[in-house]
């Protein structure tokens, strides 16, 4: 099991960059950038290429809807060039509140315009032939009939670092997590507990394992929660500053009936939380709804503890077939967040 966080904004970008060049001398794997609507992820990863010398950057995630898909797989062959052969392509539909609200796009069928990205991106990347590609929402070059008729089928000039990036998808909906565990090389679930995750994603994962290409390798998975290593109350009670986010994702996006994340924490077995939490967080009332986030909820989702504590976590998430322990380090007393990076690496061998 390797290490990977995300890339924190606290502080501004420099110095969190900066941040990932002492945590890759700790040994951390790999670092994902998040792009929402504030700075544009591919740039930050640039600057991170030039900086680091081993870690891993990876997108979590690129919006399938905010670039086409053959600027998808240009980004992506940049970035790993900039970085000789380090980069992680990380997709995901994002919300509508996002697509539709600031990009002005329609959020319309998430799960097929995925697999056509895939596609086309490992198309590009092989450089076999010209891309041509006509799916059911894409479709290169343009057919007669539609723009001026002059679009010709064309091959990426530069020449890819590898012909195959890695490519992971975001997804907590069944047929988004089959999907993924047919065509991506890794999963980004949110809301992940090791123990429960079967219970709700094993047939989608079996159903899509069903179908999958055996050259992809088995399924990697990236997911954790905040690390903290020490005896008391205070150690553990840090595992609260997970509670507004988890009520945001919860009780705050997408709509009664059409939020995901109120669906997974349902299936957890929380089923009257989750519903109070959405009615609370949509009423406006946010500190109520943080209020009904359960406290085994949070522990189950966190590293947060004394040592022994943590070492359990980890051995449970590594037996849920997690490949990328995703951490976010909450340095005690004078520790530093590499040393906390460091602790975990030494925990998990």
């Amino acid at each position: 099991m390797k290490i990977s966080t995300m890339l924190s904004y606290a502080g501004g970008f420099r110095k969190a960059a900066a941040e990932v060049v002492e945590l890759e001398r700790a040994g951390l794997d790999l670092v994902w950038v998040a792009e929402a609507y504030g700075l544009d992820g591919p740039s930050l990863m640039g600057y991170l290429a030039a900086l680091t010398e081993t870690v891993e950057i990876g997108s979590a995630i690129l919006p399938i809807y905010t670039r086409t898909p053959t600027l998808i797989a240009m980004t992506a062959a940049g970035i790993d060039t900039l970085s000789e052969g380090r980069f992680h392509l990380g997709l995901g539909s994002s919300g509508p509140q996002v697509i539709e609200g600031f990009h002005g796009v329609p959020f319309t069928a998430p799960l097929g315009r995925t697999r056509e990205i895939v596609e086309v991106c490992r198309t590009v990347w092989a450089r076999e032939a010209p891309l041509e590609h006509h799916g059911t929402y894409y479709d290169m070059p343009l057919p007669a009939g539609q723009g001026t008729g002059l679009g010709k089928a064309l091959k990426i000039i530069g020449h890819p670092v590898r012909p195959r990036i890695p490519i992971w998808v975001a997804a907590l909906g069944e047929k988004n997590v089959a999907m993924t565990a047919e065509i991506a090389d890794g999963w980004i679930p949110m809301l992940y507990v090791p123990e429960k995750a079967r219970d709700v994603w094993g047939t989608a994962l079996d159903e899509g394992a069903a179908r999958r290409d055996p050259s992809l390798g088995p399924l990697q998975v990236t997911v954790g929660g905040m690390v903290a290593i020490g005896e008391g109350d205070a150690v553990r009670e840090l595992r609260n500053l997970a509670r507004p986010l988890v009520a945001l994702y919860v009780g705050g996006m997408g709509a009664k009936g059409r939020n995901f994340y109120n669906d997974v924490v349902r299936r957890y077995g929380y089923e009257e939380e989750a519903e109070k939490i959405q009615d609370l967080y949509l009423a406006g009332k946010k500190t109520e709804a943080e209020a009904l986030v359960p406290d085994e909820l949070l522990e189950s989702m966190s590293l947060c503890g004394p040592e022994r504590f943590v070492a359990e976590r980890i051995a449970a998430f590594k037996e849920a077939g997690v490949s990328h322990l995703q951490v976010v380090p909450m340095p005690q007393g004078d520790q530093t967040p590499a040393d906390v990076v460091a602790k975990v690496k030494e925990l998990m061998s």
